[in-house]
């Protein structure tokens, strides 16, 4: 099993920053691929960004594209999602995933193996 569990969330004005950081634990062999996705209420969960775990290849969402940089820290087991400008449509639940596999879409959340419980991100106007 892999835990997965985020911090750094919170509230913020519109236009600031924030970083979210996903700290995973227990049997992280094999684990090839990390993301965020977010979720607000009546709305499907969506993908934020995702990083590979062995070239660091890393992908985004158009919604972030430019705003928003995923990153990880292979010695502390953690990935990082600095998100900058923030708009008040970034206002959701904010959640990390692992992928233990090879293939399919990246911004499918039924891809992934693993999630963590999520964090709040609220971006005031």
């Amino acid at each position: 099993q892999v835990q997965l569990v985020e911090s750094g969330g919170g509230s913020v004005q519109a236009g600031g920053s924030l970083r979210l950081s996903c700290a995973t634990s227990g049997y992280t062999n094999g684990i090839t691929a990390m993301a965020w996705f977010r979720q607000t209420p009546g709305r499907e969960r969506e993908g934020v960004a995702r990083i590979n775990t062995g070239d660091s290849t890393k992908y985004y969402a158009d919604s972030g594209e430019g705003r928003f940089t995923i990153s990880q820290d292979n010695a502390k087991n953690t990935v990082f999602l600095k998100m900058d400008s923030l708009k008040t449509e970034g206002t959701a639940m904010y959640y990390c995933a692992a992928y233990r596999g090879v293939g399919g879409a990246w911004y499918i959340r039924y891809n992934y193996n693993y999630w963590g419980q999520g964090i709040q991100v609220t971006v005031s106007s």
